[in-house]
């Protein structure tokens, strides 16, 4: 498990991260999720004890990064898939880490496979691309089959096919009972891989549980209803809250009302309805909602939305 505590980080009069606090649990896939700026590298950097905290402190069951015995046969890292000497082979870089670490010559030709680089092992990582850097990485965080996963941006690069790969290899991972944390800005991957998400801005908590939680916390989704006195229906509707969008002649779609309260007002104002359907946020667009006063950079478009 991880765990932060108050953590806090400041650079001179910059606050990166503040009071933050939240914990990843084992057997799950955590998602980390924040717009750029919001402190999600300075936590992951804190947590692998590349920064110090200002205050609080991150742990690993229990125990800060530093004071572990043996970090890699604990935590599995990938914070930056370039990270490699681009001189070595992908296996003389597996070999390097292996005999530093204690760890048996065998389970390099295992990570490999596992990652799908046996063919490429003795081809110089730094003609690797983008994708398969990220695969080295991966077989890197393996290596010591740690019970913590930390990964950022692991999809970063990878082929449609690489994608399905690490989605099946982490949801694998959480099953056995190990703790996986990773940040992506890919919403729809994370919709489909992540059982819980934390999600950070500027620096501070916005909201943490499961994935299906932080989408109802959202708020409602939207009713598409089509009727041919849509006209009607739409000055029906109107009320505090709610927002009615024409999208042609006889289409609209209704934010602030469930598909029950727009059937009854209808159903009392006489007008025919020929389609009503409800549709639940997705994931990005909960994102949006929760995050949209927490940007740091934005674009007039952004500050209207």
């Amino acid at each position: 498990m991880i765990t932060a505590e108050h953590l806090t980080k400041r650079y001179g009069e910059k606050r990166a991260v503040e009071d933050l606090s939240f914990a990843v649990r084992p057997g799950a896939v955590t998602g980390f999720l924040g717009p750029n700026g919001a402190g999600k590298s300075t936590t992951m950097r804190m947590l692998v004890g590349l920064d110090s905290p200002t205050s609080g402190r991150i742990t690993i069951d229990g125990t800060l990064y530093r004071d572990l015995p043996d970090p890699l046969r604990h935590v599995g890292v990938v914070l930056d898939a370039r990270a490699v000497h681009p001189g070595r082979s992908a296996y003389h870089h597996l070999l390097a880490v292996a005999r530093t670490h204690g760890i048996p010559d065998s389970r390099v030709a295992e990570v490999l496979d596992l990652v799908g680089l046996s063919a490429v092992a003795r081809r110089r990582a730094g003609g690797f691309s983008l994708g398969m850097s990220q695969r080295l990485g991966v077989a890197t965080a393996l290596l010591g089959d740690p019970q913590v996963l930390v990964l950022d941006e692991p999809v970063n690069g990878l082929d449609p096919d690489g994608v399905l790969w690490i989605r099946r290899l982490l949801a694998g991972l959480a099953r056995e009972g190990r703790t996986v944390f990773l940040s992506s800005h890919l919403m729809s991957e994370l919709s489909l891989i992540a059982d819980d998400l934390v999600v950070i801005g500027q620096g501070r908590l916005l909201a943490a549980g499961t994935a299906q939680e932080f989408v109802a916390r959202a708020g409602a989704g939207t009713v598409r209803v089509v009727s041919p006195q849509s006209a009607d229906l739409a000055t029906a509707l109107q009320g505090p809250g709610v927002t009615v969008t024409s999208i042609d002649g006889a289409t609209l779609e209704v934010h602030g009302l469930d598909a029950r309260d727009v059937g009854r007002i209808a159903a009392d104002h006489g007008v025919v309805l020929f389609e009503l359907l409800s549709r639940s946020l997705t994931l990005e667009e909960a994102f949006m909602r929760i995050t949209r006063n927490a940007l740091e950079y934005r674009t007039p478009q952004e500050a209207a939305r």
